[in-house]
């Protein structure tokens, strides 16, 4: 990633454990949820390896490729459960970004101080559903005061919190590196 080392290792950070959190979410779930859980795990560390500062790792031009097929094939393997829920359409606009951004960063690799370049009109596209997608779910991520009554004992993997949150700070994580595009 282009741009300050100190954000790319918060982001790496960030995503990192957003997708070790998705991992260890997967054990409490089954079906859809899972193997949604399985696709928000490999998003968040395909951006933690995206998000490391180019000054550190500046992965090969062909690394850029593997990340554009490994994507892609998310993006194919989305499109199916789509059909049935926008939570499922939003993989794969996650996963054309991710497959768009290693486009882009292939145009910028090995060519020293060429930083990689997007199309303008795809990117703010982009930016803008990410904006949208973040305020959204923070909206949601409010807390809604609930009936007096006693709550069962939940495992901090299966909070029903947790989930959104990181999707929320996965958002945010597309956000910034898009902006760093």
């Amino acid at each position: 990633m282009h741009g300050p080392a100190m954000s790319g290792w918060l982001l790496v950070a960030l995503c990192g454990g957003t997708g070790a959190y998705c991992l260890v979410r997967m054990r409490s779930c089954s079906g859809e949820a899972r193997a949604a859980a399985g696709g928000e795990a490999l998003m968040g560390w395909g951006m933690a390896a995206m998000a490391v500062p180019a000054a550190v790792f500046a992965p090969p031009s062909w690394g850029w490729v593997v990340y554009a097929v490994v994507f892609g094939a998310a993006a194919l393997r989305a499109l199916w459960p789509a059909r049935r829920g926008a939570h499922h359409l939003h993989h794969v606009v996650g996963s054309l970004a991710m497959v768009y951004m290693a486009v882009a960063m292939t145009s910028g690799a090995g060519h020293p101080g060429h930083a990689a370049a997007g199309i303008p009109l795809l990117t703010g596209g982009l930016l803008v559903y990410y904006a949208v997608y973040v305020l959204r779910s923070g909206v949601r991520l409010m807390p809604v005061p609930s009936p007096a009554g006693g709550a069962a004992t939940v495992s901090w993997s299966a909070r029903p919190e947790l989930a959104p949150a990181c999707r929320l700070a996965m958002g945010l994580a597309m956000l910034t590196m898009l902006l760093a595009l």
